[in-house]
């Protein structure tokens, strides 16, 4: 990830190449710890094995934020009002799978330039 000088993303940025040394890595989830397969873990106990993992980490390295509990819409309304791409929803008590399925949602800001992206794909 790339951070612009507001704190928010800078895709355009991140894709250019140009500042590859100031792009740090954002972990959002662990699916192997220690040669282990743990995707079939739940996620609430994956988050707290990638900051158990991630506690000594390199310079950056960083644990991805997460929220919890009931505050979707309004985490979204904020999200929107940064200027933020979306937002990804997971259920916390669920495995890991590839693929589209019902207990992550990806919501996009209609408003972002990557909302744009998309429809201008079809």
């Amino acid at each position: 990830m790339l951070l612009g000088v507001n704190g928010i993303s800078d895709y355009d940025g991140l894709h250019s190449g140009k500042y590859n040394d100031e792009v740090q890595l954002y972990a959002f989830d662990i699916l192997a710890d220690n040669g282990e397969d743990v995707r079939k873990l739940p996620l609430s106990m994956r988050k707290l094995n990638l900051e158990r993992l991630l506690v000594r980490r390199a310079s950056g390295i960083f644990v991805a934020p997460f929220e919890t509990g009931e505050i979707g819409p309004d985490l979204f309304r904020a999200a929107c009002n940064m200027g933020l791409e979306g937002l990804v929803s997971k259920h916390g008590g669920r495995w890991y799978g590839a693929g589209p399925c019902s207990h992550w949602i990806k919501v996009k800001n209609p408003q972002h330039p990557a909302y744009r992206r998309v429809q201008d794909q079809f």
